[in-house]
């Protein structure tokens, strides 16, 4: 059921600023409004203007001005929500915010809930609920390449994509409940040769969809990459000249860094989440031991692992250090290693060959002086499959999409293997009405409170 009172909420961050926006959405948004509101222009009403108008003037209570500001004027249906939507720009102090948004309170508005104004536009028909969810994606991007994807989500890309195979399966579920009221005459409206062939080329889609999610999830969360070695070699210094600030402290004395340090960037439109970790080495000192099993966690919770060395101690340190890198590809086989040798700067032409030699994927690398970084930064970048966001393909970044893909792509595989059996029209068409289920929850087709709920409480007030 559609809510039809009138909410309002700050739509811009709370605190001090040059300007404030406060939304109010509703049957009542532009009149309540308007019974405050003082042009500038005399006798001038907005109940009388037009859709997305802007009008200036002031905010009163009784005789008492509260702010000279800009009201925006969007009637429904032509409106983010589908409703009357008032937009107020003021001035950013907080007093001026909240004297403004009580007074339309004490007037019969309510606080808007979380994600309100959008699961508003939900209902409305303005957005499915995908799309809905990508607003909330969209206010979260701090890449290039998390941007583009919940830009491409919230045009309705992959909204698109799912209603349209549901449309071409409900065709022939349609077809197939057919044939159940004509049972008795053994006759069949729905061609089973080009049914296989929908559902091939709709497995072939779920399986790219559901592909798309590893990079989708690594785009959206950023990767996380461990900066790990032993004491003493680089590793703040590396996380320092990464991130191009003095994050992490970097000192001659061996086990400085105790506990593990992270930050973010963004490379070539990606966001990397680097770890600096304590130093792997055998130690008394209980505070640096707890410091090295958190060194472990993080190498459990990374996706690549940077393993960095002392150049200047190849020579005697060469066989442990082969020795080490085996240990960790035989225990996070799965993970990305990267062997990056640094301090370059300190040894000769001769000593850089023979290290080639003996590990021939190896990194060159002068934390130090900055000499190799950006080419580190390249092969982080081409660990990444960006082809699907360079192509603009239809990326899933959402865990609760991943999921309804998965349950309709396991009810497709059983309609498959009943139309090669031969099963019955009805038993058919139970697991296709399952399979039409799952792709309903995505696009919001098939909702229920408790979803909707679980959805929309993730986003901030206001939006």
């Amino acid at each position: 059921m559609i809510p039809q009172d009138t909410i309002i909420a700050l739509a811009t961050a709370s605190g001090n600023g040059a300007i404030a926006v406060i939304r109010l959405s509703g049957g009542d948004a532009i009149t309540v409004v308007d019974t405050h509101f003082t042009s500038v222009v005399k006798n001038k009403s907005l109940q009388k203007q037009a859709t997305h108008t802007i009008h200036l003037g002031h905010i009163v209570d009784d005789k008492r001005i509260l702010d000279e500001v800009l009201i925006s004027v969007f009637r429904n249906p032509k409106s983010y929500t589908g409703e009357n939507v008032i937009e107020i720009s003021c001035h950013g102090s907080l007093y001026i915010q909240q004297e403004i948004i009580q007074l339309f309170l004490r007037k019969g508005c309510r606080m808007a809930n979380a994600g309100e104004f959008t699961l508003r536009a939900f209902l409305n028909g303005k957005l499915d609920l995908s799309q809905a969810e990508a607003v909330a994606d969209l206010i979260a991007s701090d890449n290039e390449a998390s941007h583009q994807v919940a830009m491409q989500q919230m045009r309705g890309g992959f909204s698109s994509e799912i209603a349209k195979l549901r449309e071409e399966l409900l065709n022939f579920a349609s077809l197939i409940e057919l044939e159940l009221d004509f049972a008795e005459e053994d006759v069949e409206f729905a061609d089973r040769d080009q049914f296989k062939e929908l559902l091939e080329k709709i497995t072939f889609v779920l399986k790219r969809l559901i592909d798309s999610f590893a990079v989708g999830n690594v785009i959206k969360n950023g990767i996380p990459v461990a900066i790990v070695g032993e004491p003493n070699v680089g590793k703040s210094t590396l996380l320092n000249a990464l991130l191009n600030e003095e994050r992490a402290i970097v000192s001659e004395i061996a086990g400085t860094t105790r506990d593990a340090i992270e930050d973010e960037i963004s490379i070539g439109g990606i966001g990397f989440r680097f770890i600096d970790t304590a130093g792997i080495r055998e130690t008394q000192d209980i505070v640096e031991t707890i410091g090295i099993k958190k060194t472990f966690e993080k190498i459990d919770q990374a996706q690549v692992v940077i393993f960095l060395f002392d150049s200047t101690e190849f020579k005697s340190k060469g066989v442990k250090l082969k020795i080490e890198l085996e240990k960790i590809r035989n225990k996070y086989p799965q993970k990305s290693l990267i062997v990056v040798s640094n301090k370059i700067d300190q040894i000769d032409d001769v000593q850089i060959s023979e290290m080639q030699s003996t590990i021939p994927e190896i990194q060159l690398l002068s934390a130090k002086t900055g000499f190799g970084v950006e080419q580190l930064t390249n092969v982080l970048l081409d660990l990444i499959n960006t082809g699907a966001l360079r192509n603009n393909e239809t990326i899933v970044t959402n865990s609760r999409h991943y999921d309804a893909l998965l349950k309709a792509f396991e009810e497709v595989q059983k309609v498959k293997s009943g139309l090669e059996t031969g099963l019955s029209g009805d038993l058919l068409a139970i697991d296709i009405r399952q399979a039409l289920f799952h792709f309903g929850e995505i696009t919001g087709e098939i909702t229920n409170d408790d979803l909707l709920g679980n959805i929309f409480a993730n986003f901030c007030i206001g939006k």
